[in-house]
């Protein structure tokens, strides 16, 4: 594996991203996205009980109370996430050695044999080495925070603002109170906003710049 130039370092948060190889789709179905959202949140906990494919054939209230277990030695912790349709973003704060290449070799290695399962192919779907940025500030914080959380819309992905906001694979409608996931760790972000409202303006105020440069980036580069 590449050396790593950046450090990882217990307490210290990340902006951490991936594509698929040769910039090819990884999800391409409702499906697709639901599954690496719970493989998202399985494998931020350790130790594991039990293996992801044995955890989904249990009952609601049992995968319930496997997480509760578990949540106390959790070796990441997830404050923001978008998966698109052929990349993702990820702020996450290391909380164990090793505990952010831990869970994204986890995280990456349960997806890809699944998708490759259902599309009856073999090898890497992602690039070898996931990017890790690390955080220096807490300005860096919160507009990182928000980049990842417009990225539907900046894309265009999605059209409307209503759209972004219950786009269900970010944690934005979770920041928002549209959700009942409890993936993420907000406070880091939503304590400094003080309330939602405050998070919302914040990020739905640059909306439309952050579309326009997008889109000035694809005529640039494509």
């Amino acid at each position: 594996m590449p050396y790593r130039k950046v450090p990882l370092v217990n307490g210290e948060i990340y902006h951490v991203f991936n594509k698929g190889i040769a910039s090819e789709n990884t999800f391409t179905s409702m499906n697709e996205y639901d599954r690496a959202k719970i493989t998202l949140k399985f494998y931020q906990l350790y130790p594991i009980f039990t293996k992801l494919s044995a955890y989904l054939k249990l009952d609601e209230d049992k995968r319930e109370e496997i997480l509760k277990i578990s949540v106390a030695t959790r070796i990441v912790s997830i404050l923001a996430y978008v998966f698109m349709p052929n990349h993702f973003h990820f702020l996450i704060r290391q909380e164990s050695e090793g505990g952010i290449s831990r869970f994204m070799s986890n995280f990456q290695n349960s997806y890809t044999r699944y998708f490759n399962t259902k599309h009856k192919r073999v090898g890497s779907l992602f690039l070898n080495q996931f990017k890790a940025v690390r955080i220096e500030t807490d300005e860096q914080l919160y507009h990182v925070s928000r980049y990842i959380h417009l990225n539907p819309y900046s894309s265009e992905v999605v059209k409307t603002f209503e759209d972004l906001k219950r786009y269900e694979w970010s944690s934005l409608p979770e920041y928002l109170g549209l959700s009942k996931e409890s993936i993420c760790d907000k406070k880091p972000i939503l304590g400094h906003f003080g309330n939602v409202e405050r998070y919302k303006k914040f990020v739905f105020d640059q909306a439309d710049y952050q579309r326009s440069l997008e889109r000035v980036k694809r005529l640039v580069f494509e």
